[in-house]
């Protein structure tokens, strides 16, 4: 007798191995048989008759470390079979933290990660924050150690390299970490303080991760014409600290970063990426408009120089006259300020001729009004295309990440969409994956990229995160001009032997119960 059976699917395990129909016993939150004898019986069934069952997905990069929390992000994400985040990108989240550089990254990064509600004015610790998330959310949750927030703790906002004794402590916070049970570092080095950071640093600070088998998680020093140097920042940095380097959300020119990847590997680095199946993406407005000389470190000081005319005067003259191409590119996705809450959705030059004003000019205004909270959805250079999607989506090292934000009242779709457009246009309709080779991509190569030893597959033994899909209908909704739509086409989901949806609705033990857990390394 079980306690769940999920009767006359087809099994994609995870291991790009064949699909195959077999009954999937549950027993104690661990999957107890793959082609359970005739006549099992349990207390629950479902049927998956002509549907695939595929372990649960693991989104590699996304920016839930406070929307995980929030039932509509839970629901965007079980629609399209997502169990598990892995959260501390970009090198900024919230623990370890004191006081004052929990506010910095709370405020700094708010257009991206948002408010986390249970934190209080810090100090928050790793293992304090994974509490935060086990059996609090109906997603199991990954911590990435974010190597900005290390630095601003010990170091604050300086430009420099740090000394003996600075690099000695954020070497013990790293440590610290990896015990508490954050399953690699991240850095953001287009973002502050990260980006004042240099290769030595960052490598001197993996060596303990790279020494656990973990990976080192970068959002590059630069993407599209900049990413061969900013590759081998990254190559440098995994030889030094003798880590495994995987970068985040990898875009641009397909021939010239195939290559970047292809040469890496070959020699011999344990190199992957994670890509999201879009050719717009997302961040904070303070990082797509403003140039680095601001003193982005220190924000009322940037608040400050942007209210000063002088600086007004300087940035039109020798910054944003030279920004006209990427303006209409630029959609703004989240205003926290009232006066101008209309310009959500809007481009950039279109709100500010409606605000009678120049694109610059406006940029500043809205930036003072929000307190630089303003987050954008920006269209990527031409140099990246749906040719250089799909070559990175069928390379071998490749990982999904939606890279999802969830803030503001017009986000980008890809939170609500990435892994059923995957599943639905890149799978279906497109061919670059086999149904197979989708449950690899993922799932399988996550949780080994992440040691996450008892998921990312359909075993007897592991967990049962479990995900029926009709692959007739699995399709994402979510658009541009309509973006918080949840997918389609993923019927039921399983975290941790518990239903958390069926139907397509959340469950009532998903949010009486929630089963999700904070995962680490085993």
């Amino acid at each position: 007798m079980y306690d769940l059976l999920v009767r006359g699917g087809t099994v994609l395990d995870g291991t790009g191995a064949a699909a195959r129909r077999a009954d999937v016993a549950v027993s104690a939150g661990r999957i107890a048989a793959v082609g359970a004898p005739a006549g099992a019986r349990a207390a629950r069934e479902i049927d998956a008759t002509g549907r695939y069952v595929m372990p649960g997905f693991i989104d590699t990069h996304v920016h839930g470390d406070a929307a995980v929390l929030d039932p509509d992000v839970q629901l965007a994400a079980l629609r399209q079979g997502v169990t598990t985040f892995v959260l501390g990108q970009d090198g900024v989240s919230y623990a370890p933290a004191g006081a004052a550089t929990l506010r910095y990254v709370s405020r700094y990064f708010a257009p991206v990660n948002g408010a986390h509600p249970g934190l209080g004015e810090g100090p928050v610790s790793v293992a304090g924050l994974l509490a935060t998330y086990d059996r609090r959310t109906p997603l199991n949750t990954v911590y990435l150690l974010p190597h900005g927030t290390i630095r601003h703790g010990v170091m604050g906002g300086a430009r420099r390299a740090p000394e003996a004794a600075e690099l000695a402590a954020m070497r013990t916070e790293v440590e610290r970490g990896l015990h508490d049970g954050a399953a690699g570092l991240s850095t953001g080095l287009e973002y502050v303080p990260g980006a004042y950071a240099d290769a030595a640093e960052i490598a001197a600070l993996c060596a303990p991760v790279g020494a656990a088998g973990l990976p080192y998680v970068t959002h590059m020093r630069g993407y599209e014409s900049e990413a061969s140097g900013a590759m081998a920042e990254v190559l440098e940095i995994a030889r030094a600290g003798r880590v495994a380097p995987h970068v985040s959300h990898f875009h641009g020119p397909r021939d010239e970063l195939v290559a970047l990847v292809d040469d890496a590997r070959a020699e011999g680095i344990d190199l992957t990426f994670d890509s999201y199946p879009y050719l717009r993406g997302s961040s904070t407005l303070t990082l797509v408009a403003l140039p680095s000389w601001l003193p982005i470190a220190d924000l009322d000081a940037t608040l400050d120089a942007l209210a000063d005319p002088a600086v007004r005067h300087r940035l039109e003259r020798d910054w944003f006259a030279r920004r006209t191409e990427v303006w209409p590119r630029i959609t703004l996705s989240h205003v926290p300020a009232e006066e101008l809450r209309w310009a959500e959705g809007m481009t950039l030059p279109d709100a500010a001729a409606r605000a009678g004003s120049a694109p610059g000019a406006f940029c500043c205004d809205l930036l003072l009004a929000t307190r630089l909270e303003a987050g954008c959805v920006f269209g990527h250079p031409p140099t990246n295309s749906e040719e250089s999607v799909r070559a990175l989506l069928r390379h071998p090292a490749q990982i999904a990440g939606s890279d999802a934000v969830y803030q503001g009242g017009h986000p980008h779709p890809r939170g609500w969409g990435a892994f059923a457009r995957l599943l639905g246009r890149h799978v279906r309709e497109l061919g670059d994956w086999t149904w197979e080779q989708a449950a690899v991509h993922l799932a399988g190569r996550a949780a080994d990229r992440f040691r996450l030893a008892d998921r990312g597959r359909i075993e007897t033994g592991r967990a049962a995160d479990l995900v029926v899909v009709d692959p007739a209908a699995v399709t994402d909704r979510a658009t541009y001009e309509r973006p918080r739509v949840p997918a389609e086409g993923v019927e039921h989901v399983l975290v941790n032997g518990v239903p958390v949806l069926a139907g397509g609705v959340l469950t009532g033990a998903a949010a009486q119960h929630p089963p999700g857990r904070a995962l680490k390394p085993a």
